[in-house]
């Protein structure tokens, strides 16, 4: 399988010595951890519904960072892809492949049409 970005959780000084895995194909996001034990997660990319960047004060001195992605999938939830190389790009290219899924999936956000519906029934 060939995969547009991958990349490892960093730890000390920014690097990757670490048992977690990220991967990023075009459809799915794929988050491998453990050493003797491991655990293999994916996410389809149109059930995340937002992505946000964090970096702390040392995250961002070894140029690393945080990305946090509020998801629908039941079995994940929301998730952390944490402590990575070129965090901006990252978040980014992840966007644009979420948005793309979305599309091309038909998948819409229901969350302001569940807020209108809050806002009709206060009418009556």
């Amino acid at each position: 399988m060939e995969y547009l970005w991958s990349d490892k959780k960093r730890t000390i000084f920014g690097l990757p010595i670490s048992f977690t895995k990220y991967a990023l194909n075009e459809e799915r996001l794929f988050i491998e951890t453990g050493f003797l034990n491991k655990t293999e997660d994916e996410v389809r990319l149109y059930r995340i519904m937002d992505v946000s960047l964090k970096r702390s004060f040392w995250q961002r001195i070894f140029r690393v960072g945080t990305i946090h992605c509020c998801s629908a999938d039941k079995s994940l939830g929301d998730f952390d892809i944490v402590s990575v190389k070129n965090p901006k790009d990252v978040k980014e290219q992840l966007s644009q492949l979420i948005e793309a899924q979305r599309m091309a999936k038909k998948v819409t956000n229901r969350e302001f049409m569940d807020d209108d519906m809050d806002d009709m029934s206060d009418l009556h």
